[in-house]
């Protein structure tokens, strides 16, 4: 697939096929993931490959028992936000696969000759570290389309985020940063329509 199709086809899969990814295929979406550019090549991430269907399942009830104790509003919407939010936030436990992306800190030169701390550096430099993590997110979905794979980025889970890290038993330099979800789909969703190229840009000549 060129990469153009692939970029015109990726769409959010939130349904699967219950049939298994095979590992090689996982690996090698993540083996493609790891080619996007990060900050100063540090290549700052670290996969972790889920297919266990009892520990996806602890993981969204995790998720589940968050959203449920954040107090409501009194607004009349109020109970379907919630019931919406908790499907879109732990779909994952119903997909073949799931892949964790996690990231490890990047020191930047800067803190060995400034007095700025890591923190604020990040802050100035609005944060690399995520922008990297993007990066290789984007290479996972567009992997998954080329191999005719359904995947869908997920953020929503990551207020649990330790919790999460902890039932992952990651490495204490590494923080969990996405999911992506992976699977065959079950049937395709409608594209939603782009914004016009003309909307989007603005020309300094």
């Amino acid at each position: 697939m060129e990469l153009k199709q692939a970029i015109e086809k990726r769409t959010s899969v939130r349904t699967y096929k219950q049939e298994p990814v095979p590992l090689e295929d996982l690996k090698e979406m993540v083996r493609l993931a790891s080619l996007a550019p990060s900050v100063a090549n540090f290549q700052p991430w670290n996969f972790i490959i889920i297919t266990n269907r009892n520990l996806l399942r602890d993981m969204a009830r995790k998720v589940t028992r968050h959203l449920e104790d954040i107090p409501a509003n009194e607004s009349r919407a109020a109970s379907n936000v919630k019931s919406q939010v908790e499907w879109f936030a732990t779909f994952f436990q119903d997909a073949p696969a799931l892949i964790a992306v996690t990231m490890e800190d990047y020191e930047s030169v800067l803190e060995k000759g400034v007095v700025l701390d890591h923190d604020e550096i990040n802050r100035q430099r609005n944060y690399p570290d995520i922008q990297s993590a993007g990066a290789c997110i984007q290479n996972i979905l567009l992997a998954a389309v080329d191999m005719n794979y359904g995947a869908c980025w997920l953020s929503a889970p990551m207020m649990v985020k330790e919790t999460l890290e902890e039932m992952l038993q990651l490495d204490e330099k590494f923080g969990l940063m996405a999911f992506v979800a992976i699977g065959k789909p079950e049937k395709v969703p409608v594209k939603k329509p782009a914004r016009s190229v003309d909307e989007i840009i603005r020309i300094i000549e």
